[in-house]
């Protein structure tokens, strides 16, 4: 367009912004070229600001004089007009110091713990750089600077709490990045109310926030603001991409890291080893990150279920057991000769129909360290008032069966022989593998209890009491491991670890080693086991 049409387009703006800023205007000048940068310089309550707007077409510059007040100091402005609507962007053409906020962290954090710096006042920042290190009660972040500028001052003591939106330091920085003073703010919509009518829907005056995005809009030649991260804008801006050219495939049009590296060369980036270069040519390395493998999306969801059964009744037995104050005592036993008596007593056992395993042997040993120690046998009454001992010695089991955890007991072990109690153990066995379960006659009166860990391979435990018992014994695995014999030559033994709980309220210590060093006894000497029998 020919200069006398920008000059009669722009003399009634001027004087527009020159009657309601109250402020004289003396120059305009329109710049040539592919961009031309405008630009309004007041003084507003002693605060200098500068308006800048950017239009896409070339004009011929253009010099003109409008002075309402002569003699008065000016100020000069430059103007072009843009049929692709204008921007505005405030800054200050001094040096200004802003606070430098603790931004919300996310996760509802309110306050976190300052870590360490990595700055000091007087420090030059550029913007990612590592300004501190905090952490909260779900993550350690480091934060990074979103400004170019130089350290001001810091706030904050190194282990102390910093509450979000609190200043972390100031800083200053060039040209009104981070925002200038409300003044600019202000004046922004004085400006704007300035325009005729006929020029509102071109001329856009964002807010302070905005004029940053306004600014790097206008290094991508374009005046959208894209949706994106800060390192996804370093990344880009590294590698001279336009990120209004990249389509965004995160939620809302948003553009992610993915988005730009399979610009810079496929998705996904793999570093191919270069040629050998020729000794001519310099190798150069490549400046192509590659990316981190993508995780999995986190599983979330829930799946609920009511108590019911044999779970039920596991947790009204372990309720009362709280109550309990359990005390622990283990031990080992070496198991050799137990296992040559087993092997002996088998085929004598399976001509009855019996099959014979360990725990037969154990549970009558068990029964008779009890005649000897009446009170491993008793119970507590409700009130705590009386030690109840119990004539018949109901031994009780831990099964693990399709339905959960039961607790059967063979009823009067010391009148039954080891072949009975090998009979009744697989009657409770084979019971609690079928559908209908273990009679409840079978599943009460327990005044004792042992536990097989070592059948699924445990070693070592630390029982439950089932109340109102007093005693309950936890039998690990049979191992085979080095001992030392009676003449000091070391020998292969068959090991099996035992750990005793016992109620303290009724059973003390020395009373629960004695009980387990007369059990121990039978089963490393099974011979004593048959001269006890009854």
């Amino acid at each position: 367009k020919s200069a006398s049409h920008v000059h009669a387009l722009h003399k009634p703006i001027m004087r527009t912004f020159q009657s309601k800023l109250n402020t004289p205007i003396t120059r305009i000048t329109s710049a040539c070229g592919g961009f031309s940068s405008s630009t309004i310089s007041t003084k507003v309550r002693g605060t200098q600001f500068v308006k800048t707007f950017v239009t896409a077409q070339s004009f011929t510059t253009i010099n003109d004089k409008y002075d309402n007040n002569n003699n008065q100091k000016t100020s000069k402005a430059s103007f072009g007009a843009s049929s692709f609507g204008t921007s505005f962007r405030s800054f200050s053409t001094q040096p200004n110091t802003i606070p430098f906020l603790l931004a919300d962290i996310g996760e509802g954090i309110a306050e976190v713990e300052l870590l360490q710096w990595f700055v000091e006042p007087g420090d030059e920042v550029k913007q990612f750089d590592r300004i501190c290190e905090v952490q909260s009660d779900k993550a350690t972040v480091e934060i990074t600077s979103r400004y170019d500028g130089k350290v001001s001052s810091l706030h904050g003591e190194v282990g102390g709490m910093m509450n979000v939106g609190e200043p972390l330091m100031h800083i200053e920085v060039e040209g009104g990045e981070g925002g200038g003073s409300d003044g600019a703010s202000d004046k922004s919509e004085t400006i704007a109310s300035a325009v005729p009518g006929e020029m509102k829907e071109q001329l856009t005056i964002p807010s302070a926030d905005a004029d940053r995005g306004a600014a790097r809009s206008f290094e991508g030649h374009s005046t959208g603001k894209v949706k994106t991260t800060p390192v996804v804008r370093k990344l880009a801006r590294e590698h001279g991409i336009d990120l209004t050219t990249v389509v965004g495939t995160g939620p809302k049009g948003r553009v992610l890291k993915e988005d730009v590296l399979s610009l810079l060369g496929g998705s996904p980036i793999v570093n191919v080893p270069p040629p050998s270069p020729s000794p001519s040519t310099p190798s150069t390395p490549s400046s192509v990150p590659v990316p981190a493998p993508s995780l999995p999306p986190p599983i979330t969801g829930e799946r609920r279920e009511p108590v019911r059964g044999m779970s039920r009744l596991m947790i009204k037995s372990m309720n009362a057991s709280l109550k309990i104050p359990h005390f622990g005592y283990s031990d080992e036993i070496d198991v050799s000769k137990l296992m040559d008596l087993r092997n002996q007593l088998k085929p004598a056992a399976e001509a009855k129909g019996v099959k014979l395993s360990y725990m037969p042997i154990m549970i009558k040993a068990a029964s008779l360290a009890l005649t000897s120690f009446p009170i491993i046998n008793s119970s507590l009454s409700p009130d705590s008032s009386e030690i109840i001992y119990h004539n018949a010695h109901n031994i009780g089991l831990a099964m693990d069966t399709p339905r959960g955890l039961v607790v059967p007991n063979i009823k009067s072990v010391q009148t039954l022989s080891v072949f009975d109690i090998a009979r009744e153990l697989g009657r409770l066995q084979q019971d609690g593998q079928t559908g209908s379960g273990i009679k409840e006659a079978d599943l009460k009166g327990s005044t004792f209890t042992l536990s097989n860990i070592g059948a699924i391979g445990g070693t070592y435990m630390s029982p439950v009491i089932s109340s109102p018992q007093v005693a309950i014994g936890a039998l690990g695995r049979i191992q085979t491991l080095p001992r030392f014999d009676s003449d000091g030559n070391v020998k292969a033994a068959k090991i099996m670890e035992v750990s005793w709980a016992g109620d303290h309220r009724t059973v003390d210590g020395a009373t629960m080693a004695r009980f387990s060093n007369a059990w121990k006894e039978m089963l490393e000497n099974p011979a004593l086991l048959l001269a006890n029998m009854k």
